[in-house]
């Protein structure tokens, strides 16, 4: 909910009222949501060092279709995370950066999450292989 100070899970409000019916309208969710798009963080990671062109991006992400990049693009320009900055040139060159929003996001929680997975990274891939080779045998994860 906007209209007041955000809810986590298993917070109380003012009134003493347990407020987890609406943590699916909080700003967590809207800031979770961030990393709900597989290409997104990436996208994010790449602008970090600097402006980039779109086939420069392209070319620093890998394995990204048009597509998808444009995708991406314009879900982080919708939310503030990105910048859209068009040189009046010919031909015409248009560039890709971070906005303060971004920066703050790249530098704090998604530096965190990439240490977490350099730390944590091979037990989360063996869980899931072993998850996997249970399921393929028929067996519950």
């Amino acid at each position: 909910m906007r209209d007041g100070p955000s809810m986590m899970v298993g917070e109380r409000g003012d009134r003493g009222m347990d407020r987890d019916e609406f943590v699916a309208d909080c700003r967590v969710r809207a800031a979770t949501d961030l990393f709900a798009h597989t290409w997104d963080p990436v996208v994010l990671a790449a602008l970090a060092p600097g402006p980039l062109r779109r086939r420069e991006l392209r070319h620093a992400i890998g394995g990204v279709s048009d597509k998808v990049l444009t995708q991406a693009l314009h879900r982080l320009l919708a939310s503030g995370l990105i910048d859209r900055r068009a040189h009046a040139e010919a031909p015409p060159r248009v560039e890709y950066a971070l906005t303060g929003l971004g920066r703050s996001l790249v530098d704090g929680p998604l530096k965190a999450l990439g240490h977490w997975a350099q730390e944590h990274g091979d037990e989360l891939l063996d869980a899931q292989e072993k998850a996997g080779a249970e399921v393929s045998l028929g067996g519950m994860p």
